[in-house]
């Protein structure tokens, strides 16, 4: 593998996710308990013996640079071993914010063509499956291909997500659709591309070009490269799951608590992740565990069912946790109920609230494309005051205390968001 050079796609904004993403990118994203989302990928890339990765990051980076270091969790700080967090930056050559997954790669070809690799390997930081990219790797070269696309198939319903190509009887692919209605096809593009460097510059440089190009692989180079290049799709027949919307997310993670064994994890393909020194998981004698994914230093006295806790998480004596996913050092109070919903890091929720309550389903007003589907949202380091009632597709933001509330019933669909407070900034 020391002819391949992975490159990390992780520096998505992530709209799709609302508050989830707002102080972090997507890739940074907790999953899974203990892991972050880019785990996932930066696993495959060091199971698979790709030991030159360079991780390309532009909006709020600053957790996923610290989560990553060195790269010592995944062994990539030995001296044969490299990882390189590229940031965007602002230049006077022209070089600036990245404008689409192609432009990102483009201005990163100085980079790409000093680090002597033949095959480069671009890679979204954002989706969850566990893949072993030598296989792809070998086809790639048998079949003599320019480009190869990694593809899986997708039921109908969600195909137009997502961007699809059809293939003849060698695999070779004879179109390729971008997020359209009525796909003719469903293999879904993985966004796992295999290039040869030569021709990645090539058309890299055509793109770069171009003034009305959205620099994009999906929507601008892929359905050109069809009639003109060797591009070639791999089927992956695994577990894969693009989690970039608030139900996706949820039900990926949900998705770990029914499937058994685990599409994810084995002992010959170590999922590997940054973690802190914490105690044991604590379960009381009060405690009851249903069907859940529980990370250490966890402490359950209450109820907890079909849920997943990140490490450090308290559910205290009579409290109820459904269908929920709770983030690291979040707290729920005695005799409080969370169903159906999505608490981010150190939210604190009181005694006797209920977040996630009522059968009425209506979308969120603000966010009505992203809040849809019953889940609640509650942003990082909000405190619900006592006896709060919360309704479905509420989204809380991030730092909401109690005088952010005029009232202990949220209805189903409405926003709190904190108040702008002075700040009095210490000489």
């Amino acid at each position: 593998m020391d002819n391949v050079l992975a490159i990390i796609m992780a520096g998505g904004r992530g709209d799709r996710l609302g508050i989830l993403a707002q102080e972090r990118t997507k890739p940074a994203i907790p999953f899974a308990g203990k892991y972050r989302i880019i785990d996932f990928t930066l696993s495959n890339c060091v199971n698979s013996g790709i030991r030159n990765l360079a991780i390309l990051t532009q909006y709020q980076p600053l957790s996923l640079i610290d989560h990553i270091g060195i790269g010592k969790p995944w062994d990539l700080d030995r001296p044969d071993h490299t990882v390189r967090v590229i940031q965007a930056y602002l230049a006077g050559n022209g070089r600036g914010w990245y404008k689409g997954t192609a432009d990102a790669v483009y201005q990163n070809l100085e980079y790409i063509e000093t680090g002597g690799a033949e095959l480069v390997l671009v890679l979204s930081g954002d989706h969850i499956y566990r893949m072993n990219y030598a296989d792809m790797i070998k086809f790639h070269q048998e079949v003599k291909a320019d480009v190869t696309l990694a593809v899986t198939q997708f039921p109908e319903d969600e195909l137009e997500q997502f961007g699809t190509v059809i293939v003849d009887e060698t695999w070779q692919v004879t179109r390729f659709q971008e997020k359209i209605k009525k796909p003719k096809s469903n293999l879904v593009s993985m966004g796992v591309y295999l290039f040869q460097k030569e021709v990645l510059r090539e058309w890299l440089e055509e793109d770069a070009r171009s003034m009305t190009s959205k620099h994009d692989f999906g929507r601008n180079i892929f359905p050109k490269m069809i009639s003109k290049a060797k591009v070639f799709a791999y089927n992956f027949g695994g577990y894969w799951r693009d989690v970039g919307a608030v139900h996706a997310y949820w039900q990926a993670n949900r998705e770990l608590l029914e499937m058994s064994p685990s599409p994810l994890f084995s002992v010959d393909w170590p999922i590997r992740t940054k973690e802190e020194e914490r105690p044991p998981t604590f379960a009381s004698a009060t405690a009851n565990l249903t069907n859940s994914l529980i990370s250490h230093g966890c402490v359950i006295e209450g109820r907890v069912e079909h849920s997943v806790l990140s490490p450090g998480v308290m559910v205290l004596e009579g409290a109820v946790v459904s269908y929920s996913i709770i983030l690291s050092d979040s707290v729920v109070g005695p005799h409080s109920v969370v169903n159906y919903s999505i608490l981010d890091k150190e939210v604190v929720v009181e005694a006797g609230c209920h977040i996630g309550f009522g059968d009425d389903f209506r979308v969120n007003h603000k966010n009505p494309k992203v809040i849809n589907t019953g889940i609640t949202i509650v942003g990082k380091k909000a405190r619900i005051p006592p006896g709060v009632k919360i309704g479905r597709n509420c989204m809380i933001g991030g730092g909401v205390g109690e005088d952010d509330f005029l009232t202990s019933e949220i209805q189903s669909g409405e926003t709190i968001e904190p108040k702008r407070r002075w700040r009095t900034r210490k000489a």
